[in-house]
């Protein structure tokens, strides 16, 4: 496959940059908790969809404390219109028990300690790092997967092969937004079924990998 050179690199990240110097998170969040829940339930659901579903949830329950009072059965309510709410509920009843019991119901800074909670996975742990704390971290969703080996900013086949390779191609001081600038390209521009690419800005630069 074709990878663009570090200066090609360097492009890409200063056309993102001008466009959207600092991109947010599309998930509505309040807190590291209301973030972490929230990316939980996005694993194969929309941002929008999760997000209609916490707006009330987080009213009556934003802490891990409020969600073991509300219960598994009356926070399916809630979450019942995104996709694996079953197994999604017993994640965050989990994870809300874990945090009270070993991390004194804060969410912890670390990404081992993340993942030891239920639910979450090494792309989740990189979320929250990276929109709470600022951390340089890869969080790979299947976007990323996606378009990074396509437009030739990474090698690879998995997210942790993708994830790698991120982190050594693209300089440090991109790190902070890169994340939310790929995905946001894959959401929106280098879309998995009708890719915009007459109307890409990258369309020059990229190296339309199959």
């Amino acid at each position: 496959m074709n990878l663009l050179s570090s200066q090609q690199i360097v492009q890409v990240m200063e056309r993102f940059k001008s466009r959207n110097p600092s991109p947010e998170s599309e998930l509505v969040w309040t807190s590291p908790f209301t973030l972490l829940v929230s990316v939980v339930l996005s694993a194969q659901a929309t941002d929008k969809s999760v997000n209609k579903a916490t707006e009330p949830l987080y009213k009556i329950a934003d802490t891990p404390e409020k969600i073991l009072e509300l219960g598994e059965e009356k926070l399916i309510e809630f979450i019942k219109s995104i996709g694996l709410y079953k197994t999604k509920a017993r994640n965050i009843m989990g994870l809300c028990q874990k945090l009270m019991s070993d991390f004194d119901g804060k969410v912890p800074r670390s990404r081992e300690d993340l993942m030891s909670l239920p639910g979450v996975g090494r792309k989740t742990a990189n979320v929250v790092l990276n929109v709470v704390w600022g951390e340089h971290t890869m969080p790979v969703d299947t976007h990323l997967l996606r378009i990074c080996p396509k437009i030739g900013l990474a090698e690879g086949s998995t997210p942790e092969a993708v994830e790698k390779s991120l982190i050594e191609r693209i300089p440090d001081q991109y790190m902070e937004h890169a994340h939310h600038w790929l995905i946001l390209h894959g959401r929106y521009v280098c879309k998995a079924r009708s890719p915009e690419c007459n109307n890409c800005f990258l369309d020059d630069l990229c190296c339309h990998n199959e």
